[in-house]
């Protein structure tokens, strides 16, 4: 119990200290006009409350990730504490916090825009292809899991297949209509569900004594199948701790801030949000069964191809919190991955518009480029297993979070500002994610050891030309003031 108050008072702390150090080193400017008015188009540039827009961005970001990620992770051990609570600090935090405040400043571009401004016109290209089929993977991702909890929930009375039905109707009203119509009022009832399973199931730590791993039992690795810490449990706990989507939602909610003072309060402390999420979720999963190692078996019992994740929480939820509570709870569950899989298809939408050039403010044009999204996630929904979805979004997705954290580092270098706070992180998620695809079975499927290796002369390799750049940098500063 020692560790996980710790590591909930670290995050609380990171955000009032580090998050202040942030918005320090970018540089905000209380009196500059946001695209929220500059660009007011009461379609998707809607001026917004910063509340409404902290809980639209901590639902949009708080998908299955932190919850069935951080169960997961725990399999490692009491290791999965230290990545949630520092991955969130220094990584998570920053590169959402960046990428929003860098999208408010250029207009509220989406990410392959920022992205290529930074990084030049071929990761441009590769990023708007890269991007959009990743809001349609998580779209068919987040519309498959919810189905098959609401399921479970009805106990089958509505089928999976309707479910889905459902689920995809409600994707395309919240795509196309005005953000501040349907997103905009529906998520405050979604944030309350899922903040109240949160808070019960923190509450039910405490008042059920249950025994919390702690630091000091050891951070060896306990995998029941061997998986390395490195780099299998960083991508594990991924919306936990960084995640790529999270950078394609910032944009979103960067055309409707009102003011650049309240850029922390929406993207820092939305992300510092999650992570506290998934630190509950990673102790309950653990102290509940007794320990790691209960947890594991637990995992052990379970029919093949069970969703781990999703029994925990069922077991979880209605032990603890009794039949209503675990149902709200369930709910909360359901909510997660509906609010990410509805805004990563309006995301899609914004993206495919801004590089098509393709005005957003009348229903016909927003139809142009949303049904072509609609159809693809439609095929992959249908065609394509969940878990083999699942398993392409993971490394997908840190993917993403490498590129925009060596856009933030080089946007912070070519502005003469510390750059260090995005390069550190920029380096160690190159060196996970470059190392994750050598080794993992959906990659190149190499040994760890050899993946290792592969991964380090990567992380050298983009290292070395960060500090080309630089030094050209310096150098062409240097002759224009000679």
């Amino acid at each position: 119990m020692i560790s996980f108050c710790f590591a909930v008072a670290i995050l609380i702390a990171g955000y009032f200290i580090y998050g202040k150090f942030a918005e320090r080193i970018f540089g905000i400017d209380r009196h500059r006009q946001t695209p929220a008015y500059s660009m007011t188009d009461n379609v998707d540039y809607v001026p917004m409350s910063w509340w409404r827009i902290f809980l639209i961005q901590f639902l949009n970001i708080a998908g299955l990730g932190p919850i069935f990620g951080a169960i997961m992770g725990m399999m490692f051990g009491p290791a999965a504490f230290l990545w949630i609570v520092f991955g969130t600090v220094f990584g998570g935090a920053v590169h959402d916090y960046f990428s929003g405040m860098m999208s408010v400043r250029s207009g509220g571009a989406s990410l392959p825009e920022l992205n290529g401004k930074e990084l030049g016109i071929a990761a441009k290209q590769f990023m708007r292809i890269f991007s959009l089929l990743l809001m349609i993977l998580v779209g068919a991702v987040f519309i498959s899991g919810p189905a098959g909890l609401l399921a479970g929930i009805t106990q089958n009375y509505i089928s999976v297949f309707w479910w889905t039905v459902i689920v995809f109707g409600y994707y395309i009203l919240a795509t196309l209509l005005p953000i501040d119509k349907l997103i905009g009022r529906i998520y405050p009832l979604f944030g309350a569900v899922l903040l109240f399973m949160a808070v019960g199931i923190l509450c039910a730590l405490f008042v059920n004594s249950a025994p919390i791993p702690e630091i000091t039992d050891g951070l060896a690795n306990r995998h029941p199948e061997g998986l390395p810490i490195f780099p299998m449990m960083f991508v594990s706990i991924a919306c936990g701790a960084i995640s790529g989507f999270h950078a394609t939602q910032s944009p979103m909610m960067a055309r409707c801030l009102k003011n650049e003072k309240y850029g922390r309060r929406c993207f820092y402390g939305a992300m510092v949000a999650e992570g506290i999420l998934a630190l509950i979720w990673a102790a309950a999963a653990a102290s509940f069964f007794g320990s790691v190692d209960g947890l594991q078996d637990y995992a052990a019992s379970l029919p093949e191809n069970s969703n781990t994740g999703a029994e925990v929480v069922n077991t979880v939820s209605k032990t603890w919190l009794g039949t209503f509570g675990g149902l709200l709870a369930l709910l909360g569950v359901v909510a997660a991955p509906i609010t990410s899989g509805d805004t990563a298809l309006r995301s899609a939408r914004l993206i495919a518009a801004d590089f098509l050039h393709v005005n957003q403010k009348r229903l016909s044009k927003r139809l142009l480029v949303a049904v072509p999204v609609f159809a693809l996630t439609f095929i992959i929904l249908f065609f394509v297993p969940f878990g083999v979805l699942w398993r392409y979004f993971a490394w997908c997705n840190q993917t993403l979070a490498v590129f925009t954290l060596w856009a933030i580092t080089v946007y912070l270098c070519r502005n003469g500002k510390n750059y260090f706070i995005s390069l550190i992180p920029a380096l160690f998620m190159t060196a996970v994610t470059s190392t994750y695809i050598f080794a993992a079975p959906e990659g190149f499927g190499l040994g760890i050891a050899l993946s290792n290796i592969f991964g380090f002369a990567i992380t050298v390799f983009t290292g070395i030309l960060f500090v080309r750049y630089r030094n050209r940098l310096m150098k062409t500063k240097i002759m224009s003031c000679s």
